[in-house]
């Protein structure tokens, strides 16, 4: 499908500008990266609008959930790693598809660092959040995805894929320095850190998606929001 084609495009896309900005920019303008990803990940969310109208409550919803990912992390700062902005990123994903997961994760990431300090880890953090909704509705038909413990298993997971990939930015920065010994060392100091945030997502879709995603759902058929197929839980 042409929405696909077009979500795979941006991903494979703005990971090679990842790369690219620390090559030839040294970081320098990771804010312009970081509004270069906004936009691109616009692309397949408004590919699907393609064959119809878009509607304004689709826009706010998204929105709504973005603020609440982003605004929800900041309480959360004392506890290193802890906090429920994947969760709701994940929600959205299942709820709302891929390309919604995608751009609620992304823009959570820029808005929350405007509360706790935007940096060159800001659009690896976009990406890394924007592949959890991503994955989390490309994988939200699967039978295991709607049972309470393949959800479990999929925030556990994303826990710690979370922080192995944000810790790429940290060897990739420093790459002329590379050694094993370093790599193996950033990775070793992240194993609290990744399962801090493994844990919480387990908590938080324990105890509260079956809510959530009985809300949205219902929203989402009240508006007739897309897509269209309907997430089962």
């Amino acid at each position: 499908m042409a929405k696909g084609r077009y979500l795979t495009i941006v991903v494979i896309v703005i990971l090679f500008l990842l790369v690219l900005s620390i090559v030839l920019f040294n970081y320098r303008d990771y804010l312009l990266l970081s509004f270069i990803i906004m936009g691109l990940t616009m692309i397949p969310f408004f590919a699907r609008f393609e064959v119809r109208k878009i509607s304004s409550r689709e826009i706010v919803i998204l929105a709504i959930l973005a603020a609440i990912a982003a605004v929800s992390r900041v309480p959360f700062a004392p506890l290193p790693s802890v906090q429920p902005t994947s969760f709701v990123i994940i929600i959205t994903g299942l709820v709302f598809g891929a390309e919604s997961g995608f751009i609620v994760g992304a823009v959570a990431a820029i808005v929350s660092n405007i509360f706790l300090g935007q940096g060159p880890w800001t659009p690896w953090q976009m990406y890394a959040w924007g592949m959890i909704g991503m994955t989390a509705g490309l994988f939200r038909n699967t039978w295991w995805m709607k049972q309470m413990w393949g959800k479990l298993l999929f925030g556990f997971v994303w826990g710690y894929l979370f922080g192995w990939f944000m810790n790429l930015w940290i060897i990739v920065s420093a790459i002329e320095n590379f050694t094993w010994e370093f790599f193996i060392s950033i990775y070793v100091a992240s194993i609290y850190f990744d399962l801090a945030h493994a844990l919480s997502n387990v908590f938080f879709l324990l105890v509260f998606s079956s809510s959530w995603i009985r809300i949205l759902q219902r929203f989402k058929r009240k508006y007739g929001l897309l897509p269209l197929e309907t997430y089962m839980q």
